[in-house]
């Protein structure tokens, strides 16, 4: 049968901390008795990270992974969320995995009030222990959606909760990659009319970013724009 719950966690050359974090979350999620499976969509490690996974899935049936070749942020994200089978999916990251976002976001998604849960590093009440630079990245990258596509909320990368079902149709019309996946994933949901929420969240990383953040900004430029073109262009 189905579980109650999917998480989907892409992990890149993470050997440090995925053992760890996989079962610091498990534990959590066991002992609030949820019925569960969790995901790691591995893209392009180098390190040891296969190997680990190899064991830790052999030992934990409530754990699967799958291998890319190519480091791609968003392409393994999609891929995860597209074999999810859980009623409900959460996208989590390896250096988070605070399973107080799941306490807040899975009951407004039960209740009804919700198709969707963003955690927002930039929402009032939130607490954001990254560095300045990365935080005012974020907030850069917000502010560019806003002028390019009418993005009205406060974040888009990061913790996410919703309705599988709901969202599916929404996910088989993204088109970009790497880390915009995730902005286009919660843009496209709402403008679709779907009840988009916002949760403040307190944020504190378990290790810093195993890519550089002024590698990312080609790229995020890049598929932006693409953005632009298809939605705002296109119509689609």
């Amino acid at each position: 049968m189905a579980p109650h719950l999917s998480v989907v966690i892409p992990v890149y050359n993470e050997e440090s901390i995925i053992a760890s974090a996989a079962e610091e979350l498990r534990q959590g999620l066991d002992a609030r008795g949820l019925d569960y499976e969790i995901i790691f969509a591995e893209n392009g490690s180098k390190d040891a990270t296969t190997s680990i996974l190899d064991a830790l899935c052999a030992k934990h049936p409530r754990m699967r992974w799958f291998h890319s070749e190519r480091p791609n942020y968003g392409v393994a994200l999609k891929a995860g969320i597209l074999m999810a089978r859980g009623t409900y999916v959460i996208c989590d990251e390896i250096d988070l995995c605070d399973v107080t976002f799941y306490d807040a976001a899975l009951p407004r998604l039960e209740r009804g009030e919700a198709d969707m849960v963003v955690g927002s590093k930039a929402a009032k009440g939130a607490s954001d222990q990254r560095p300045l630079i990365r935080r005012a990245a974020t907030r850069v990258h917000n502010k560019l959606l806003k002028v390019t596509l009418g993005f009205q909320g406060t974040d888009t990368h990061g913790l996410k909760a919703f309705r599988r079902e709901a969202l599916l149709p929404v996910i088989q019309k993204c088109v970009v990659d790497m880390d915009v996946f995730a902005s286009e994933f919660v843009i496209r949901a709402w403008r679709e009319g779907l009840k988009v929420m916002e949760i403040p969240i307190q944020l504190h990383e378990k290790r810093q970013p195993s890519i550089h953040l002024f590698k990312r900004v080609p790229n995020v430029l890049k598929n932006v724009g693409k953005l632009f073109y298809v939605i705002r262009v296109r119509g689609t």
